[in-house]
């Protein structure tokens, strides 16, 4: 028979195929993959299926993989031939058996005979064929009633590019392995929709997903929430001629069933909700009548139809909810409009590539804005909108600094310029009832409305026909009776616009607006709700007072004097002492403000923020804190993480794409927020961790914190990138005085950085006290610096080096400094420095030496018992200093332990000992106990943390913890005590265990 030749397989017979690659164990699965790449066992013109594909591929994907790469036909043949090659003599002869079967059903020829012609292969029978067509007319005609602006640009043709990424939305990680749960999720208007119906379109035409499923169907939330109770097989057949569906065929192949469910969010009530899982018993009855939510939920957590494939379309906003319920769910993101085809759509829209280019310049400015425009509608809006200003030749760029003012002027635009017959009294009421409407939608998560809703029949023809003309509301598709707004983004806003209307009445029942609005400020701000973010920027937005006046003499209606007073009340609220330990959201604060444009206020509700927590990771968070910052005069603490490449370029295209003027340069945002250090003598604190800075922008933060009205006592650099650029901090170290600490860890300094901040730190007028270097890549060659900077500042009183290499001849050289008259220290930390025995020989003359060193950190260096007793010989002298000594993880035994308890009965100054993580045994404590009984012992804490100690020293530490009057916390934990072992220790102490 010829390679090329191809034979209908009827699908129950195909699907035997898969029974037959599940026979197969682990081994012989493996075997059958490999055996896909033989061009030999492929036959004549057979393509390999790229392995990538076949990698992670389980049964069910194999037979997947085979039905995509291959004909039916083909699939028996090449199964036949690598079973062959595998020796399976039994699975050979029933695949040859199936296939004789099917070729005899066909009424085909001995496959031996090549000159054979085998019929086409059939895309599925009559009834399946009607049911394609049906989806494809449902599909095109809800398009064609979606009823879009007369200048909206649309385009409903699938490029090849978009095909593409059809055939790819099932294995969007491209692992070749399937995923079997889908979700395309995203912001509202972005295509998530569209999508889902290509691909059902796709399938319909016979263009996509023809071997992998039987039947695809659609499932719209918007309609199923409304249902009454219904079966799933009642379900089913709501799309199918006559109402006639072949349950028993979807059941007798779950696995080549497609679920799109579309639109998620719909559903999104307490029937769904996590908290509610446990309670709900698995629906597995295709016939049983239930709820739909209830059938939703059984289909979404694989009881009703595990092996089937769902894809399913969902906003951002609750996408938590939707993965507690799903299984191995796999996430895309639909971003939706971006670069090329935002540009495009204004200048189609504009059709003058000159005047949209410096509309769109203009609009870059406001980033915010800009990354609306991924959905198309609002493409539209904007471009509407600004295209009726240009026309008035109005100035855009008040209209486009905030959000809120485009919408608004979006609005008040359209009910100015066109006639609506509404008498003058009607206005106020009617704009009431709109916006109540959208905020009882967005508090029951309700985004289309039956005319039966109270609100929706308390809007008059004449207003409701002119919100149609204008596109701000339209009628849902395929449901006549239910209205929508056009973008999710009009109903936030006239549901923060209700928060401002002049009436106290909330959209909850028996509730005030003001308690409602408190309600919204705690989500976004407390409690970091995603959903509630938009509306409440708007709400702020509406705080402007020219854009207030401007909707009032527009739209006719009234806003609320009292609302700016009404929120200095809720700050003033939150630093009451029952609420200051509240965690609150400073940068979205900033944003909300920063919407107002209104300074005096900013001013006042900035008046009690004493520490901010700041990410600036992009444009919008630079601008909003370069804007907020300077009016927060009683800051004190400040976390400025610029995690983004923002400032680490050099600012070069500032002028080309935010033109000339300063207000926008990103660069001048930055200098507004370094003026603070100036301007604002009240900040003593600011850490820079995990920034990213360039050499223009590091200068201008130096110049700022050298200046001498800034009191900065705490600086904090750490992970700074790129680490040359902390060389510019000599420019705040040379003679500051009131930098007192200092944190470089994390940083790769290397000697020439360090000998950089060395050199300038042992200026005589530094008053730096405490100084971090730990894991700074420093080596012993940094350690001669670093011995000069330590005898050259009077006040430094810690130092930490740990997690460097600084090895036994760098302590040789620190050491040196330490037996300086001039060494002020008390506290060293050299954890991790890959020190032996000879470094605490070093440090035991030290100890010696230096009476004010107090506090010494050696844990995790290779120390051994040699190492404990070089420094036992310092310890066991009455005029060592030391009170705190870590020697924990140190590698040293019973007998360093021996030495440490000889150490402490002559020792009257240490108080804190911590040995834990190392090999004492019952042997090392027992001897320790008896060093803590001794009458000279001022021990109070000790470590003993996964010491290899058995119930067999709880009796010696039980008699030490009932005699010492001094030990009065122990750490035993990692340590097999056993519950007899810990009963016998006495608990009159603090005892960790």
């Amino acid at each position: 028979m010829s390679s090329s030749a191809t034979s209908s397989v009827h699908n129950c017979t195909n699907d035997q195929l898969l029974s037959y690659l599940e026979a197969l164990d682990e081994y012989q699965l493996e075997e059958f993959k490999l055996c896909l790449q033989s061009q030999q066992l492929l036959l004549a013109n057979f393509r390999p299926i790229p392995w990538a594909n076949l990698k992670a591929a389980d049964p069910l994907n194999l037979f997947f993989l085979l039905n995509e790469h291959f004909s039916e036909w083909q699939a028996w043949e090449v199964a036949l031939s690598i079973f062959k090659n595998m020796n399976l003599t039994s699975l050979c002869e029933k695949v040859k058996a199936e296939m004789r079967v099917n070729m005899q059903t066909q009424g085909i020829q001995d496959q031996n005979q090549e000159e054979l012609e085998f019929p086409e292969e059939e895309t599925g029978s009559t009834y399946k064929k009607k049911y394609r067509e049906r989806m494809r007319a449902k599909i095109l005609a809800i398009w064609d009633n979606i009823p879009w602006p007369e200048d909206h640009i649309y385009l409903r043709n699938t490029t090849e590019q978009e095909h593409e990424e059809l055939k790819n939305i099932l294995d969007p990680n491209g692992t070749g392995a399937q995923a079997q749960t889908i979700v395309l999720e995203g912001r509202a208007g972005v295509g998530k929709t569209t999508l889902a119906m290509k691909a059902m379109l796709h399938w319909a035409n016979g263009l996509l997903f023809q071997h992998r499923f039987s039947y695809v169907f659609y499932l719209s939330c918007h309609k199923m929430k409304d249902m009454e109770e219904i079966t799933f097989a009642d379900l089913l057949s709501c799309d199918w001629p006559n109402f006639q569906a072949p349950i028993e065929e979807f059941m007798s192949q779950p696995e080549r069933l497609l679920f799109i469910v579309d639109g998620f969010e719909e559903m999104a009530m307490p029937e769904l909700c996590p908290y509610n899982l446990d309670d709900t018993l698995p629906c597995t009855d295709w016939y049983q009548k239930l709820p739909v939510t209830k059938i939703l939920l059984s289909l979404l957590k694989k009881e009703l139809v595990p092996l089937a494939t769902l894809l399913i379309t969902t906003r951002t906003f609750n996408l938590n909810d939707l993965q507690n319920l799903l299984v191995n769910p796999c996430f895309v993101e639909i971003t939706g409009f971006e670069g090329n085809n935002q540009e495009e759509y204004f200048f189609r829209h504009f059709g003058d590539q000159k005047k949209a280019k410096k509309i769109l310049r203009q609009i870059r400015k406001n980033e915010t804005l800009f990354n609306s425009f991924c959905a198309p509608m609002l493409c539209w809006a904007v471009c509407s909108c600004l295209k009726q200003q240009k026309a008035r030749n109005c100035d855009l760029q008040p209209i486009t600094q905030t959000t809120t003012s485009l919408y608004a002027c979006f609005f008040s635009t359209l009910f100015s310029t066109a006639e609506v017959r509404l008498a003058e009294q009607s206005w106020p009421g009617q704009w009431r009832v709109l916006c109540a409407l959208a905020a009882e939608g967005m508090w029951s998560m309700t985004f289309s409305f039956r005319k039966e809703d109270t609100r929706y029949r308390c809007l008059e023809a004449r207003f409701i026909d002119s919100l149609f003309r204008f596109n701000i509301l339209r009628k849902v598709s395929g449901c006549e009776d239910c209205i929508t707004f056009t973008h999710s983004s009009f109903q936030e806003f006239f549901a923060a616009m209700f928060y401002v209307l002049e009436e106290t009445e909330g959209s909850l029942d028996g509730s005030t607006k003001h308690k409602e609005m408190k309600m919204l400020l705690r989500a976004v701000f407390v409690d970091r709700n995603f959903y509630w973010a938009p509306l409440v920027l708007f709400f702020f937005g509406l705080l402007k007072k020219d854009l207030a006046r401007e909707l009032e003499n527009t739209l006719h209606c009234k806003l609320s004097p009292r609302i700016m007073e009404e929120l200095l009340e809720w700050r003033e609220e939150l630093d009451k002492p029952e609420t200051v330990s509240i965690q609150f959201d400073v940068l979205q604060f900033f944003h909300c403000l920063h919407e107002t444009q209104e300074e005096d206020f900013v001013k006042k509700m900035l008046r009690h923020i004493f520490e901010a927590d700041l990410d600036i990771w992009g444009n919008i968070e630079l601008r909003v804190s370069s804007f907020c910052l300077m009016h927060c005069p009683r800051l004190n603490k400040l976390r400025l993480s610029v995690s983004s490449a923002i400032l680490q370029r050099e600012l070069t295209s500032d002028v080309e794409t935010l033109g000339t003027s300063k207000a926008y340069s990103r660069m001048h945002q930055w200098k507004n927020i370094c003026s603070v250090f100036a301007t604002n003598g009240n900040v003593s604190e600011l850490d820079l961790s995990n920034s990213q800075f360039n050499a223009s922008s590091m200068k201008s933060l130096c110049y700022a914190l050298r200046n001498p009205r800034c009191k900065l006592q705490k600086l904090t650099c750490k992970s700074i990138t790129p680490v040359r650029i902390l060389k510019e901090l000599v420019l705040v170290l040379h003679g500051n005085k009131k930098l007192t600490h200092l944190d470089l860890s994390s940083n790769k300094l290397g000697v020439t950085v360090s000998m950089m901040i060395f050199r300038t730190l042992r200026h005589s007028a530094c008053s730096l006290k405490y100084l971090c270097l730990e894991k700074c890549n420093l080596s012993a060659a940094s350690c001669n610096n670093l011995a000069l900077f330590i005898t050259s500042i009077q006040k430094m009183t810690r130092l930490c080096l740990g997690f460097n290499q600084l090895q036994d001849d760098g302590i040789e050289l620190l050491c040196t400094a330490l037996n300086h008259s001039k060494c002020t220290l008390e506290r060293l930390e050299l954890w991790y420095c890959q020190l032996g025995a000879l470094s605490c020989k070093h440090l035991s003359d030290a100890l010696l030496q230096n009476k004010g060193l107090t506090h010494l950190n050696l844990s995790k260096n290779h120390l051994g018992d040699e190492g404990v007793k070089f420094l036992c010989e310092a310890l066991c002298r009455p005029d060592c200093s030391l009170q705190n000594l870590d020697l924990s993880d140190c590698s040293f035994t019973t007998v360093g332990c021996q030495e440490l308890a000889n150490a402490l009965e002559h020792n009257h100054n240490v108080q804190i000992l911590d040995i834990g993580r190392n090999d004492l045994q019952d042997d090392g404590v027992k001897q320790l106990c008896e060093a803590l009984k001794h009458p000279s012992c001022v021990l109070n804490t000790l470590g003993l943390e996964k010491c290899n100690l058995t119930p067999a020293c709880c009796q010696h530490l039980s008699s030490v913890l009932s005699s010492s009057k001094n030990l009065v916390n122990l750490n035993l934990i990692g340590n097999d005590l056993t519950p007899d072992g810990v009963k016998t220790l006495s608990f009159k102490k603090t005892c960790t265990v």
